[in-house]
């Protein structure tokens, strides 16, 4: 692929991207796919589950800028990115109106062992059970921050950087995942080419313990053939390892970034976060769609979305 794109406008379109991705599923978060086959989202809505206008993202978009904010600093420091996730929790930092209206489990669970003095890095849940999706969606970031470094390198800010919230082996993994295909796409792979990418360097920098004892987890993801899974094999929960596949399918089955995090929202259940993780994918892609986006225009706080991201590039 000839790569005539910029990696500030991909960059840019991969994070705006995750936003609008986002923003589309919150109306109609924890719905049916029966439902939205039914009636499929086609446009920015508002109100809905959350009863929120149109525009709003969740606190998936909040804690990815408050990763994109603490990434912005020379060096990264846990305690910055904790001190960030906490004044978002106590004083809606990075919310669009001002208060939290959603918060996963086992991220309320992380930040409740921080302020009783936990570590940072230490505080993400480690159990079997503590494998939902509230790392993966605000990993995007890591990627774009740390791709001109050594994959394993990449690999172990995103490790640490999930353990805030999400400690164990699995969900540390689906990030590190995602993060070298977004690396790839960055850099001007096809969507497929990235995937391939993802699946030679996961399998080699993964095939050590504890992660290759997740493997059989992510067999589905890393055996090749994602594209050619049905749709109703392809689940869309809050389990980290379903919104991997969730979003590593929508993109690799859609040619734009409209259909990518539409295909996202209208397979139903946790839809803004499946929105949020393809709509990363595609806006690195696609970025001049993005940019251009009637999307982009309806989401509140613009601008100071665009001051953050343009510290950030």
């Amino acid at each position: 692929m000839t790569n005539t794109i910029s990696t500030t406008d991909r960059i840019l379109g991969g994070l705006w991207g995750a936003i609008i991705g986002d923003a589309l599923g919150v109306p109609v978060e924890f719905t049916s796919r029966d439902e939205r086959r039914r009636d499929p989202v086609t446009d920015m809505r508002g109100y809905g589950t959350h009863h929120q206008p149109p525009g709003t993202w969740s606190d998936d978009s909040s804690l990815l800028l408050c990763t994109v904010e603490a990434l912005c600093e020379q060096e990264y420091r846990p305690e910055r990115i904790a001190e960030l996730f906490l004044a978002w929790q106590d004083r809606g930092h990075w919310t669009p109106h001002g208060t939290v209206f959603d918060i996963g489990i086992a991220t309320s669970a992380a930040l409740a062992r921080i302020r009783r003095g936990v570590a940072p890095e230490e505080a993400g849940g480690a159990g079997e059970r503590d494998n939902g999706n509230g790392s993966l969606m605000r990993i995007l970031p890591v990627a774009l921050r740390y791709a001109d470094a050594p994959i394993e390198e990449m690999l172990f800010m995103a490790h640490r950087i999930s353990a805030l919230t999400h400690r164990h082996p699995r969900s540390q993994m689906a990030c590190g995942l995602y993060c070298i295909m977004a690396k790839g796409l960055l850099y001007g792979l096809t969507p497929g080419e990235a995937y391939r990418f993802m699946i030679e360097e996961g399998q080699r920098c993964y095939n050590m313990v504890p992660f290759n004892r997740e493997m059989p987890h992510f067999a589905r993801v890393l055996a090749g053939e994602l594209a050619s899974v049905p749709v109703d094999d392809i689940a869309s929960s809050g389990y980290v390892v379903h919104t991997l596949e969730a979003s590593l399918w929508c993109l690799l089955v859609t040619g734009s970034f409209e259909d990518a995090v539409l295909t996202a929202v209208n397979l139903g259940d946790d839809t803004d976060t499946t929105g949020c993780v393809v709509g990363g994918l595609a806006g690195l892609v696609f970025p001049s769609v993005v940019l251009k986006s009637c999307w982009k225009q309806a989401l509140v706080q613009q601008e100071s979305i665009s001051s953050m991201l343009n510290s950030f590039l």
